[in-house]
């Protein structure tokens, strides 16, 4: 009897999980990308649409166009694109979006989940974090059911925090990472997902001055490398408490991008 091949091992898992369409690519894309390259799978999801969005076009129309958008930076990147499960300022800590999300963690299977820092200068990015966090919890437990369906999934998963938009929470009080990746070599292709979201531009430019969201990305990225990492462009994170999340402390994403990683502090 001819033995039956042992099935190879799955490669291990990221899970990018934000709030907006092109929150990923600001803070977190260049990671996403480095970790591609140590061989494991990338995962993309925001939980809103984006469909507020937009001066000129109406909210359906507007998603459309920005899940559209969402999907050709995920594919830039190489990520599995997993589609969002809510709209704009609609995020909210509730049973029924954590049901959603944490659908969407199982389904990726992550040892790693990137997501939004605990504060940040909107809700939507608070509340976002706050379901990552829940949703990665209980991805492993059979008695919390997702929507859909879902098997929960063993293993531990180790949740790493973003750089808050302005690198300060909303008090104005500056936040530093734990660690930054220097993302140098990633760069101009985190900057092409990023242009992905075209429809952004206009959007950035009239509602928060932003003259061009690509050099605002750059100048992000560039001030974390000069601060913290003595480089040319880098990305900020902070390591979650592994307490309930795995069963003992470790840093598979500062161990698997070591020589990219620059400790701070």
């Amino acid at each position: 009897m001819t033995a039956t091949p042992a099935h190879p091992a799955a490669r291990p898992s990221a899970l990018a999980l934000f709030a907006h369409p092109d929150d990923i690519e600001f803070v977190a894309a260049g990671t996403l990308l480095l970790l591609a390259a140590a061989g494991w799978e990338i995962h993309y999801c925001t939980i809103a649409d984006g469909d507020c969005g937009s001066m000129t076009t109406d909210r359906a129309e507007t998603a459309r166009l920005r899940l559209a958008e969402a999907r050709a930076a995920a594919a830039l990147l190489g990520a599995t694109f997993h589609a969002p499960v809510s709209t704009d300022l609609m995020i909210f800590y509730d049973e029924r979006h954590l049901r959603r999300v944490a659908g969407i963690v199982r389904a990726a299977r992550p040892t790693v989940v990137l997501t939004h820092f605990p504060t940040d200068y909107m809700e939507d990015h608070m509340n976002a974090c706050r379901l990552a966090v829940t949703a990665a919890f209980v991805k492993g437990m059979p008695n919390f059911v997702t929507e859909p369906p879902a098997a929960p999934v063993p293993g531990d998963v180790f949740v790493y925090h973003a750089m808050p938009h302005g690198q300060c929470d909303p008090l104005r009080r500056p936040v530093a990472p734990e660690f930054v990746v220097d993302t140098t070599t990633v760069h101009a292709r985190k900057r092409a997902a990023l242009a992905a979201h075209a429809s952004q531009k206009a959007w950035l430019d009239a509602t928060q001055g932003m003259d061009s969201y690509l050099d605002a990305c750059d100048e992000a990225s560039r001030r974390v490398g000069e601060r913290y990492g003595t480089c040319a462009h880098a990305e900020g994170w902070t390591r979650h408490l592994h307490l309930g999340f795995s069963a003992a402390d470790a840093d598979p994403l500062a161990e698997v991008l070591a020589p990219q990683v620059r400790r701070v502090g």
